[in-house]
């Protein structure tokens, strides 16, 4: 590949990166938009989607008091926290008709 060619190769992927940012901007500001209007509600059906924002909580291992308390055991899971809680968000289209 020539100069030239890494020269127009690297301006495309600049530009690529710049509208992949901006399009999750703007996602982002759409997943905002359906959540403020859902409220307290954790499931909406809209039309052909079904949206959902709940939390989801995991369950993992605190691997470092682990590690302090059994050293000689091998961890594999670097999972930090017990029980950590995140909201998730998904807006899908329905299986099944409404």
């Amino acid at each position: 590949m020539s100069i030239n060619e890494m020269e127009s190769k690297a301006r495309e992927l600049r530009e690529l990166q710049a509208l992949i940012e901006e399009a999750t901007a703007e996602a982002e500001a759409i997943k905002d938009a359906i959540k403020a209007a859902m409220g307290d509600a954790e499931s909406v059906q809209a039309g052909e989607y079904r949206i959902t924002y709940k939390a989801v909580t995991t369950a993992r291992i605190d691997t470092a008091a682990l590690k302090k308390a059994l050293p000689d055991l091998d961890f594999r899971n670097e999972a930090h926290g017990l029980l950590p809680r995140a909201l998730r968000f998904l807006a899908g289209h329905c299986k099944f008709p409404p």
